[in-house]
């Protein structure tokens, strides 16, 4: 088949790459002059900086990710190191101790921290341990055949039963079940303000896949009792190493990646796709497409509303998206582990989770009062700055648009201000900065080509999701962080892998 893949990001090159390794006859179209989308490693004067806090989930030998690189032959040129993060709150933090002292160690140090919630910790981490039995028994049920499956699931079904009150219960439900302390409720629900969903609106059963205590300790054993449990890593060098061997696996196969080739129509005949229009005036037939990016951008303005059944899009006008984010690289000339030893640290200064992520969702920027983390890559790759300086990053959630004033006219004013918010935990970084970019929403929306640039896709929010893989367009398919994959790393290659097998009728 003629293939025409719309987007180079990770979802659009495995696709293209699992479908071009069948022999396939492939072009990937990237409207930029560079490829990768939000996961190219960003570079400016001896630094580089990926556009986010990559400690990725599920990169390692057999995980999701992994085995996308193991089947795609690249798994060796992506070299991988796992890691952790801390977070931190205004009067204690939860830091790997030196010494290692068991997976548990932050359910003790919380009942140091928060002595009068004993009871409701020890009861939480029953659930959490339930909860990863569920996760490590449904792995093994997937690579396993008939009778060890129904065993399997007569396993889970008995762990099931112990939390099945629960099923229905929202995150906010589960957190006033376990905790009082609101302090220590964002210990566990704090992490949702980076999918920017409240509380009330996540699935409270999803608590512990967001609360993994392998996120906190990378020399935690990832085998349990029922199975495995995710890792965390980060790509030696940058993710822009497994866009880059993304991209070259698919050239050596003679695929096709045409950059500054913007596509500003799908073409359907009857109900089938036909090729695509670009900008520049030319068309590319093809037998099957398939679009990355977002989904009111594909399928209102590509495709057009008119070819579109009523369902789909009645599924678009729901879909859930996340917000934007305000996002500073800076170069340093000094060591910020004096102040923030850790790689990678969460910075919680409120306990309103709820209320803050509303009003984010409202238009209203919290200005970084609320929260930031700031994240050192060259701690992990020394590459990514000149010697004896760093490449650090400073990330907090923001409205895609604001509901006073605009991104243009406050972008000064709002970089200033989050800086001034980062310099109470590592002083000077606006005196020692060497070099620095901001990208605000108006800049990712400028990369993605997005009228509402939600970072990350679409939001996790219950009884909601994103749009499927396969379209009512015959020979049309649909991948990425708005896709029914969701967002994150893992997820959106593990989508692109599905797609494409399904296509290839090996799913």
């Amino acid at each position: 088949m003629k293939v025409v893949v719309i987007g180079s990001g990770l979802s659009g090159l495995v696709s293209a790459a699992y479908l071009v390794q069948a022999g396939h006859d492939m072009t990937v179209l990237e409207q930029n002059k560079e490829i990768g989308g939000v996961t190219m490693t960003l570079r400016k004067e001896g630094f580089g900086w990926d556009l986010g806090p990559l400690n990725i989930q599920d990169l390692g030998p057999g995980e999701p990710a992994g085995v996308v690189l193991e089947e795609l032959g690249v798994a060796k040129q992506v070299k991988i190191r796992q890691a952790d993060k801390a977070i931190s709150f205004y009067d204690f933090k939860l830091t790997k101790p030196q010494k290692y002292t068991g997976p548990y160690w932050r359910r003790e140090k919380l009942k140091e921290i928060f002595p009068k919630e004993k009871e409701g910790i020890d009861q939480y981490y029953q659930f959490y341990d339930i909860m990863l039995g569920l996760l490590g028994l449904g792995k093994r049920v997937e690579n396993v055949k008939r009778p060890q499956a129904l065993i399997l699931k007569l396993r889970m079904a008995a762990l099931f039963g112990k939390v099945s009150k629960m099923k229905d219960w929202t995150a906010r439900q589960v957190l006033d079940r376990y905790f009082k302390d609101p302090t220590l409720q964002t210990v566990f629900g704090g992490i949702l303000a980076d999918f920017v969903v409240r509380p009330s609106q996540f699935q409270g059963l999803g608590i512990p896949f967001v609360n993994f205590e392998t996120a906190f300790d990378d020399r935690i054993p990832l085998q349990t009792q029922y199975g495995s449990q995710p890792s965390f890593s980060v790509v030696l060098g940058g993710v822009g190493k497994m866009v880059d061997a993304l991209a070259g696996k698919l050239n050596s196969l003679g695929g096709r990646i045409l950059t500054r080739k913007e596509v500003t129509k799908i073409l359907v005949e009857k109900g089938r796709v036909t090729g695509v229009q670009l900008a520049d005036g030319g068309k590319l037939p093809a037998d099957l497409v398939i679009a990355s990016g977002g989904a009111h951008e594909v399928f209102e303005k590509l495709v057009g509303s008119a070819k579109l059944t009523v369902e789909w899009k009645e599924k678009l006008i729901d879909l859930p998206l996340l917000e934007s984010v305000l996002m500073i690289h800076l170069g340093i000339d000094f060591d910020p582990r004096k102040y923030q030893p850790e790689m990678l640290v969460y910075y919680y200064h409120t306990t309103d989770i709820e209320g803050s992520i509303r009003r984010c969702q409202n238009g209203e920027y919290h200005e970084g009062k609320d929260g930031f983390l700031i994240y050192v890559p060259s701690l992990h790759s020394p590459e990514l700055a000149p010697k004896g300086q760093y490449a650090l990053t400073i990330y907090t959630i923001a409205p895609d648009k604001l509901n006073n004033g605009n991104w243009e006219n406050r972008r000064e004013e709002l970089v200033d201000k989050l800086l001034a918010e980062a310099e109470q935990i590592i002083p000077g970084l606006r005196k020692h900065a060497r070099v620095q970019v901001a990208l605000t929403p108006v800049d990712f929306r400028k990369l993605t080509h997005l009228d509402h640039h939600a970072f990350g896709g679409t939001a996790p929010v219950m009884g909601k999701g994103g749009m499927p893989h396969q379209t009512p367009i015959e020979g049309l398919w649909f991948v990425g962080a708005q896709s029914e994959s969701g967002g994150g790393i893992a997820n959106v290659m593990s989508g692109a892998r599905k797609t494409a097998k399904k296509i290839l009728g090996t799913n």
